[in-house]
């Protein structure tokens, strides 16, 4: 089974895109984020037409989550609890049934936190990635296949960036922000694409601005996390980075996955 994350970046003003990569790489489970658009927005037609099911979690000109899935939807629930203050649509979770029992998979988008100075939006982003410790602790309990896919806007170490000093002052590479993590995989999850490469030259995003694709000055913020149930069928991991030269491309590429399951 195929799982796929992807910060898509607008998905109406890539939707050519997103369907032409659909057919190209054939995932069975996509996890998407900043689809940018509200939920009766979505261009849902033209996916649903390529066979699959569709669950969002969208928000207005920005944010918003998605889940695709050539498998029905079991369960869905929406936003990461924790905060009933937080109106930003930035989690969705999909319940699935295979072979070998539940699946659960999260579509992710984790606060940027820029600019470091800025008390209430770096102080957002570090409490959203205790709330998410806190909900994945009480998830691992159920035993289940746990994904949780996305940008997770944090960059763990050093040889995640071409250039590491140039992002010592940003939110994503924040010594808070990678201890955060840290403790988030401490849990228990795999990192999957670490757990198959140790490269430094491994990127999901490369900024448009400055030539950075062409001069490959990326950096490596789209991650999968894998409970032990879900790391035991783990086989691949891979970066898609060829559709980053695509025209009007996202700034972030797929990053996907393989596990040994299939649908019940």
């Amino acid at each position: 089974m195929k799982i796929v994350t992807w910060n898509i970046n607008g998905v109406r003003a890539r939707i050519g895109n997103l369907t032409h990569w659909l057919t190209e790489s054939a995932p069975d489970i996509v996890c998407l984020q900043e689809i940018k658009t509200l939920d009766d927005q979505f261009p849902r037609a033209e996916i649903e037409a390529l066979g699959y099911n569709v669950e969002t979690n969208g928000q207005k000109s920005f944010n918003g989550v998605a889940i695709l899935s050539k498998l029905p939807f079991d369960e869905v629930n929406r936003g990461l609890p924790g905060d009933d203050a937080d109106d930003h649509a930035r989690f969705i979770e999909g319940v699935f049934s295979t072979d070998k029992g539940a699946l659960r998979v999260v579509s992710l988008y984790l606060p940027n936190g820029n600019p470091i100075d800025d008390e209430r939006k770096f102080s957002y982003k570090l409490s959203w990635m205790a709330r998410l410790e806190r909900w994945a602790q009480e998830r691992l309990m159920l035993e289940e296949a746990l994904v949780m896919a996305g940008d997770y806007n944090v960059i763990p170490e050093r040889a995640d960036a071409r250039f590491p000093d140039n992002w010592v002052g940003d939110a994503l590479f924040q010594p808070q922000t990678r201890q955060a993590f840290r403790r988030l995989k401490n849990l228990g999850f795999t990192e999957a694409v670490r757990a198959v490469t140790d490269s430094p030259d491994v990127y999901t995003f490369w900024d448009y601005q400055a030539g950075a694709w062409q001069k490959n000055n990326g950096i490596r913020i789209d991650h999968l996390l894998l409970s032990p149930e879900a790391a035991n069928r783990f086989s691949s991991a891979s970066v898609e980075k060829h559709v980053r030269a695509w025209e009007k491309p996202s700034d972030h590429v797929p990053v996907a996955i393989n596990l040994a399951l299939q649908p019940a």
